[in-house]
């Protein structure tokens, strides 16, 4: 996104803050949003990222009292890109944005009965400007100008005084160029013949610097076309940098992966980088420290912003409970104590396990089986006249 100086303010402009397109050139490499996912670490981030909020049942709410209920849904969280763009997909490809460039952008190509969007049809940010002049933001998609009332814009990563987020990618350029670049000298390697520092030796006398010359000429002329270079028993080829080079290519990935992962505010370890250092108990530990650390925030202002599509005062809220599914064993005993300190009703139990309430057939069945003094089983109704 390029931006205009902003008139009347001191300090730092927005383009020494944001660099400009294309995002930079590290390494002899461009890199811009669409360069940056061919580095796997930044592909990986992205899509656990929008994978896990995309899949986030979307909810909206209303409070009574000190009590939240759930109301229906407008049709903008339902299919807001219309009926070929339901939810899911819109929401994978805003948290994409978000998460490659800080910002989102969509077009609102219909209104409800309040004036509030009813329909936006997401626009790539390649085809997006921002200008902020005067206080008044207007946007350019394409070759036509709007207002930003006919724009929705959503953030991530803002700073004070700007009208756009930041954009990890600008950022992280130096680090995704270098591992592009050693990318590019592996392709070159391997795929075009390119050939690193060497040394040629006649082992059997000592050569004229005309006569290295000659040799190198020849030798050049042959291997550039990935032709044979033919000699006799007295020349000895050695690739000084070749082993070196590889080793570089290696260290140079494996240290652009962990750094791509903290710009990206997603642990190594969820993108197969190698482990953090850190242990856990179990798995939804690991995914309750990734919620709470990494993507909480996040789904937090995705909440705030989606907010503003319903009526006050409702709200949104992205149920997080997909994240943190616990294994049979840890679910069941969790239900369990949330019985027996009356937290939950086992009925309320059932209803979350997708079961239907217990018959009065299965109530006599516990009865035979455990007796009427005994509690009833974890997520059960408890039978008539059993003790408490």
């Amino acid at each position: 996104m390029s931006l205009f100086k902003r008139r009347g303010i001191q300090g730092p402009t927005a383009g020494e803050l944001i660099p400009p397109r294309p995002v930079q050139r590290a390494g002899g490499v461009t890199v811009t949003n669409e360069s940056a996912l061919r580095h796997s670490a930044v592909w990986a981030c992205l899509r656990l990222r929008a994978n896990l909020v995309s899949t986030m049942p979307v909810d909206v709410y209303r409070r009574v009292g000190e009590m939240k209920v759930e109301v229906p849904k407008p049709p903008v969280l339902v299919n807001p890109g219309g009926d070929r763009v339901g939810m899911m997909e819109w929401l994978y490809s805003t948290q994409f944005d978000l998460d490659r460039a800080g910002n989102a952008f969509g077009l609102i190509t219909a209104r409800d009965g309040l004036g509030l969007p009813a329909r936006i049809e997401l626009v790539p940010l390649a085809d997006v400007t921002v200008r902020q002049r005067d206080g008044v933001v207007t946007y350019r998609i394409g070759q036509q100008e709007y207002a930003a009332d006919e724009v929705w814009h959503e953030r991530q990563y803002t700073m004070a005084g700007l009208a756009v987020g930041l954009s990890p990618i600008a950022y992280a350029a130096w680090s995704i160029g270098e591992y592009l670049s050693v990318q590019q000298f592996a392709l070159d390697w391997f795929g075009n013949g390119a050939v690193p520092s060497a040394h040629l030796k006649n082992t059997a006398k000592t050569i004229s610097p005309d006569q290295a010359e000659e040799t190198k000429r020849r030798f050049k002329s042959a291997t550039s076309n990935q032709d044979l270079f033919v000699t006799g028993n007295d020349w000895e080829y050695k690739m000084i940098q070749a082993d070196a080079a590889g080793a570089d290519w290696i260290e140079a990935k494996r240290y652009g992966i962990g750094d791509i992962a903290r710009f990206f505010d997603c642990p190594g370890d969820l993108i197969d980088a190698g482990s953090n250092g850190m242990t856990y108990a179990n798995i939804t530990q690991r995914n309750l420290q990734f919620l709470v650390m990494n993507l909480g925030p996040a789904i937090v202002r995705r909440e705030d912003a989606l907010s503003s599509l319903t009526s006050r005062p409702r709200f949104v809220k992205l149920n997080t409970d997909a994240l943190l599914r616990m294994d049979p064993q840890t679910r069941a005993a969790m239900l369990r104590t949330q019985i027996e300190s009356r937290q939950l009703a086992p009925s309320e139990a059932r209803e979350l396990e997708d079961r239907q309430p217990f018959t009065e057939q299965q109530l006599s069945e516990f009865d035979r089986l455990f007796g009427t003094k005994n509690p009833a089983p974890t997520g059960a109704s408890a039978p008539t006249g059993a003790t408490t």
